[in-house]
């Protein structure tokens, strides 16, 4: 049995779960179940990044400690990823002393790539990370995210040499050693690196007093790069014990804002290591509202709680997983996912099962074993992560099913006795959503089981209540 391990970019705690953390979870998810059908062994990783100002401020100002504070966030994003059923099998902390103590073996590790200097720059507080001159320039001056002007920063630092591995982490990216998707994102990175600086891994600790302290110098704080990064592998046990079974990752599924430091950043560090690098980055674009990025002051976040309790978490998985692309920006809209809701989970998939539980009930056609072999096209698409094409595959399935129904129309060979015929279509028809449910397990895990349970019973009963009741 193959081995697969499966990364998620560990949120911030200074916040509630959003729509981008969803996207993650849910795209990880998908690959992991669909890799557990192929029969491997998956270890699927998710967790918290906990240090910083902001989640030390914050802490302060609502008059708590700060452990109490991160963990009461820590929490939400927990509580969060079981809503969504996310089958993950590792979840991290960055506060854990265990994460703490291999943070501080890895720096040690890399203790030959790692210099001290005065940075004398930029700073954007909301985004918690330096900017280059270059980039000041472009965006004005001011963080495009935040909305806030950069700040001026003169401190002494520890910095990371990105030069010592740039040619390295050029060729793998280049020959898809580390395959980067999209192809258009994987260029981006191929020009970032070009100009890539040296990055800070650290920062005073009267400056970040909340944080991993730096080996052998009480007065500097590991800066995230090299704490929240470093989770992939410490969860696995680095450097207290062999990774080699799980690591390198099979992917690691990360928003495009943060891709610059999962191809540039995090290999320098693994290379820094001798470690393999993952063998592929998966960068999902971002969820608009209404065409527009969201943003709290134009007031069009959408909250994935409220998405959830609309139709269940079938519905927001199929929104989610069908209609935004898995790779570039895609538009929700509360029309669009109630047309998705009503015309394709309810009418293309709820109505065939209704109606086919019925008629094979009322003509006594029992149910059938499940089928174990999964499509080659269909695979494809999946090991390519092209998510949305292989649900579009699928759902193509479920309309040719409501369409052959219609054809074939199993009511009229009943009516004209036509025994052998109507077992022949219906037993058919039974096995084409069987095979359906197959391929909608990663993505609807709840339906698929549903489907699985009416249509392989000794006898096939249509469920009392519609898969998916019209609104």
């Amino acid at each position: 049995m193959s081995k697969v391990y499966i990364c998620t970019a560990i949120p911030y705690v200074n916040g509630n779960p959003h729509i981008g953390h969803a996207m993650d979870y849910l795209l990880s998810d998908t690959y992991a179940r669909y890799s557990r059908a192929k029969g491997e062994e998956v270890r699927f990783q998710v967790g918290t990044d906990e240090h910083g100002n902001k989640v030390f401020s914050t802490a302060q100002k609502n008059g708590i400690s700060v452990e109490e504070y991160a963990k009461q966030n820590s929490d939400k994003f927990r509580t969060f990823i079981e809503e969504l059923k996310i089958s993950y099998t590792d979840f991290i902390r960055t506060t854990s002393p265990e994460h703490v103590r291999r943070c501080q073996e890895i720096w040690r590790q890399l203790s030959d790539h790692i210099y001290s200097a005065e940075y004398d720059g930029w700073y954007c507080e909301g985004c918690e990370r330096f900017v280059t001159q270059k980039e000041y320039d472009e965006n004005g001056g001011t963080c495009p995210d935040h909305q806030k002007p950069y700040e001026k920063l003169s401190e002494k630092n520890y910095y990371l040499r990105i030069g010592d591995f740039k040619e390295r982490i050029r060729e793998v990216i280049e020959t898809d050693e580390m395959k980067i998707l999209p192809e258009f994102r994987k260029q981006e990175m191929l020009r970032l690196l070009e100009d890539a600086p040296d990055i800070s891994i650290s920062r005073p600790k009267k400056q970040l007093s909340w944080g991993v302290p730096v080996p052998g110098d009480d007065d500097q704080v590991m800066y995230v790069w090299v704490d929240a990064l470093s989770n992939y592998i410490t969860v696995l046990g680095y450097p207290d014990q062999d990774i080699s079974d799980f690591w390198p990752a099979a992917a690691q599924f990360v928003g495009k804002d943060i891709l610059r430091f999962h191809t540039i950043t995090w290999p320098a560090i693994l290379l820094g290591l001798g470690l393999p690098l993952p063998k592929n980055v998966v960068s999902h674009g971002h969820v608009l509202s209404n065409g527009q990025k969201m943003s709290k002051s134009i007031g069009n976040v959408i909250d994935p709680i409220e998405v959830l309790g609309k139709h269940g978490l079938d519905a927001f998985r199929y929104f989610f997983l069908h209609h935004i692309d898995t790779f570039a920006d895609s538009d929700f809209t509360w029309e669009k996912f109630e047309n998705a809701y009503n015309n394709e989970l309810a009418n293309d998939l709820g109505n065939l099962v209704q109606r086919l539980a019925t008629l094979c009930k009322k003509n006594q056609i029992p149910g059938q074993p499940a089928p174990t072999t999964l499509d080659s096209t269909y695979c494809e698409l999946m090991d390519k992560f092209e998510f949305n094409k292989a649900f579009d595959f699928v759902w193509h399935k479920v309309q040719d099913l409501n369409k052959s129904i219609d054809e074939q129309k199993p009511w009229e060979l009943a009516k004209n006795g036509e025994t052998e015929k109507l077992q022949q279509v219906l037993s058919g028809l039974v096995e084409g959503l069987l095979d359906v449910a197959v391929l909608l397990a990663p993505f609807l895990p709840d339906t698929a089981e549903k489907i699985a349970t009416i249509f392989t019973a000794p006898e096939i009963t249509p469920p009392v209540t519609p898969l998916f009741p019209k609104n």
